[in-house]
């Protein structure tokens, strides 16, 4: 587990002892704190599972009920690192639209500063776990005469700002949003909205999506009389005309509406306790059969790009008894020291299932790389039971970590083993953990390559391993972020038409690269091609090249284009027995799906890692207009917190009461947002060649940062040790000895003096600017 999630617990653990002194009379409804299941049966316990808010506790003094003092004794000291004491939730309301592969979810709430005296201030942290893929999209707060709002703002306009520390707001791991509220009373009410984007999972012809709202039992009130309402509300549009069917939902929820083409549920009610499961809903779209639609939009008057929209949607079906595809897997991994200990571990143990997934029709080979490169078999090996017990074994035995990260040399060697590939299809899954110094240079010879393929060319899938957070809350140093360029990883897999897949934490390789060579591997439809697409006037299309269809996952398409739109639209492709399938799409013009919020993120990661490839200025504008536009965090743009001070209810009552200002007056009294601050960059950069080439491990664990008390010892021993130098020699020891009293105390205190400020200074230098080099 990474620091950045220690320390949080960690927090989160002396909150909750600190909420211990919280009284609330006999009208308590909620339980003091239950003392915590161990963390070696729970790791995760005081993770976020719902969103969340936290009073920032620096000073313990001030927690107290804000209604019903306890006069407590005071609590001496501070806490360093802040606790964290969960809030008490008042309401929450959940909306989710589902269209297509991808869910919009809205989650508004109420939260109340129970814990902190009514008369002091307190910064707020709230925290944001979302689902699969999940990106956030906004953060709307309402506070006590202030009101907070996220957006994205150009990286360009903000380079001359100062950099803000870790605590303001980021990623605590790649699936939990945390931002800073800055300076909440006590006793007062949040009203917090966030939106994020996730995606749908899909398998066996279903999709399910699955949303964090698991709330603990000390957020709920502490009060009996107050309301608890909870509601909730579920929309399904799959776009294209196709029947829908529910299969499973968690909560309670009531059927609104059910048409053809798109299901409404509704919820709403006073409970005793919040949502104590996560919110889960699936449903099918019943075909057996290969199936697919194009939508077609125009852009809002607001789109920077005037261009028709369109989507070129693929439903894999359900497939069942269908023939597969043979296949020619080379497995490419990166055993350079970087991959030692769980790293490389993970990965061994995920090649030695996929192997067993294999069935004797398959041929397979296995290629570990660090400064050489070091081969399975010299040729493509037949996927018997013996064969594969040899690979498990040769990869316990020969898969050891050594200097140096040489991609190109092990990639070359596996696609000069698949350029002959017949009547199978040919796949590689590269997986590292690094950035190297000629990545453009491998993804050019690659194109170069693949492009005088006439066959079915080796299709490239690949997989990075890299911490997420390059900046880490409560002040830990995130140098140790990411290594891996995964929009190199990305481009890789655009070329070679294949999937790319990543885990930015230990804990999750091996799921995610299972989940990988799964999708990869289970490809029904290939060399897909349509008919009209490059007749289309002022054509743009992402990806670059379209790559195959999945039985567990459908294809998106997407793009836009000036002009009229074929009537008739075609797609083909060879299928597992090597003959031509032809499949007859038909075209929609749907005006109630947000097209345009569905392809932003797709198009801003495609577009950026051509960008990187190409190098082009122009690009990374497109993206930052993007990424703006949408609301989606890009490399190219950051995150500003912007600020609104808000009248009282007294200065509007009388505000009311005066004459209406004129519209000048009007615009000159109306309250205009202030930009805050700007979080870090949030993104996950382009990989750090320099770690990389020495063989840093990638930050699955970083480092223990060091007690306050050894910095302070550190930096008072390099202080003394400096005046030592200057001042304890046997001369000054002569000349003091032979002066009288009365001076000597004189020259005592002036270098008692001098001495302070010298170590003053030391500590404002090293202690608090943090170079303690």
């Amino acid at each position: 587990m990474a620091a950045a999630e220690e320390a949080f617990m960690e927090a989160v653990e002396e909150g909750l002892k600190l909420s211990k002194r919280l009284y609330f009379g006999k009208d308590r409804s909620v339980a003091p704190p239950k003392p915590p299941p161990s963390m070696s049966k729970n790791p995760t316990f005081y993770l976020p599972t719902a969103p969340m808010v936290y009073a920032v506790i620096t000073d313990p003094g001030i927690v107290d009920n804000p209604d019903i003092p306890s006069y407590q004794p005071y609590v001496y000291g501070r806490c360093d690192p802040p606790a964290l004491i969960p809030l008490q939730m008042n309401s929450v309301s959940l909306e989710v639209d589902c269209y297509l592969d991808t869910v919009f979810v809205r989650v508004s709430g109420q939260w109340r500063v129970h814990c902190v005296m009514g008369s002091k201030v307190s910064d707020c942290r709230l925290a944001v776990p979302m689902g699969e893929q999940g990106s956030i999209l906004g953060v709307e707060i309402n506070a006590p005469k202030k009101s907070y709002h996220t957006q994205l703002v150009s990286r360009e306009d903000t380079k001359d700002e100062k950099a803000l520390g870790g605590d303001d707001g980021g990623f605590l791991r790649p699936d939990i949003f945390f931002l800073t509220i800055p300076e909440v009373d006590g006793g007062s009410n949040l009203n917090i909205t966030i939106s994020w984007s996730q995606k749908l999972l899909y398998h066996d012809g279903e999709f399910s999506l699955s949303i964090p709202f698991y709330f603990p039992e000390y957020v709920n009130p502490a009060s009996k009389k107050i309301p608890r309402k909870e509601k909730m509300k579920l929309n399904v549009h799959p776009g294209d005309g196709s029947e829908v069917l529910c299969k499973t939902i968690s909560h309670p929820l009531k059927e609104r509406k059910r048409q053809v083409d798109s299901l409404s549920f509704k919820y709403e009610s006073d409970v005793l306790s919040w949502s104590n499961t996560d919110f889960s809903f699936s449903y099918s779209v019943p075909t057996s059969r290969i199936s697919g639609s194009v939508l077609l939009q125009s852009p809002s008057i607001e789109d920077t790009d005037q261009r028709e929209m369109f989507c070129v949607h693929l439903l894999p079906g359900t497939q069942q008894g269908k023939k597969v595809f043979a296949r020619n897997i080379i497995y490419v991994v990166d055993i350079s020291s970087s991959m030692q200990g769980r790293p490389l571990e993970a990965t061994k143990k995920s090649l030695g299932a996929a192997l067993s997934e294999l069935t004797p029709e398959d041929m397979f080979n296995i290629i570990a790389f660090n400064a050489t490169t070091f081969s399975f078999s010299s040729s493509m090996k037949h996927a018997s039971q013996e064969t594969i017990e040899r690979a498990i074994q040769w990869m316990d035995d020969t898969l050891l970590v050594g200097d140096g990260t040489e991609i190109s040399l092990a990639l070359d060697k596996a696609m000069e083993m698949l350029s002959d590939t017949h009547k199978s299809l040919p796949l590689i899954f590269l997986i590292t953990d690094g950035a190297v110094e000629d990545e453009r240079r491998i993804c050019k010879v690659v194109k170069s390559r693949l492009s005088n393929t006439k066959a079915i060319s080796p299709r490239i899938h690949t997989f990075g391993i890299g911490k997420y957070c390059s900046f880490l809350p409560y002040g830990i140093d995130g140098a140790l972020g990411i290594y891996c360029n995964h929009y190199f990883l990305r481009m890789l897999a655009m070329i070679g038409q294949g999937h790319y897949e990543a885990a930015y934490n230990a804990d999750s390789i091996e799921s995610r690269l299972q989940k990988l060579i799964t999708t990869a591997s289970s490809t029904v439809l290939t060399n897909i091609t349509f008919d009209t697409l490059d007749e289309l006037d002022n054509a743009e299309v992402h990806p670059i090249n379209v790559p195959d269809l999945s039985s567990q996952s459908p294809l998106t398409i997407s793009g836009r284009y000036s002009g009229k739109f074929p009537e008739v639209f075609k797609a083909r492709g060879i299928i597992a027995d090597m003959t031509c399938y032809e499949l007859d799409l038909k075209v929609y013009k749907s005006k109630a799906i947000p097209l345009d919020k569905i392809l932003a993120l797709q198009q801003i990661t495609m577009c950026t890692s051509e960008a990187w490839f190409l190098e082009d200025k122009q690009l990374e504008t497109k993206v930052v207009k993007l990424s703006i536009q949408n609301g989606i965090v890009s490399e190219y743009t950051s995150m500003a917190i912007f600020m609104t001070e808000t009248l009282n209810k007294e200065v509007e009552v009388i505000a009311k009461q005066k004459k209406t200002p004129s519209k000048g007056e009007a615009e000159k009294t109306d309250p205009e947002p202030k930009r805050l601050k700007v979080l870090r960059n949030i993104g996950i950069g382009f990989g750090n060649k320099k770690a990389t080439a020495e063989n840093i491990p990638p930050g699955f664990k970083e480092p223990k940062m060091p007690e306050p008390a050894e910095v302070f010892a550190r930096a008072a021993s390099d202080c003394c040790t400096t005046m030592c130098g200057y001042c304890c020699c046997m001369c000054c020891v002569q000349a003091c000895s032979k002066v009288n009293n009365q001076c000597a105390i004189v020259f005592t205190q002036l270098f008692t003096s001098l001495a302070c400020f010298g170590c003053i200074a030391c500590c404002t230098e090293i202690c608090c600017s943090g170079n303690n080099n």
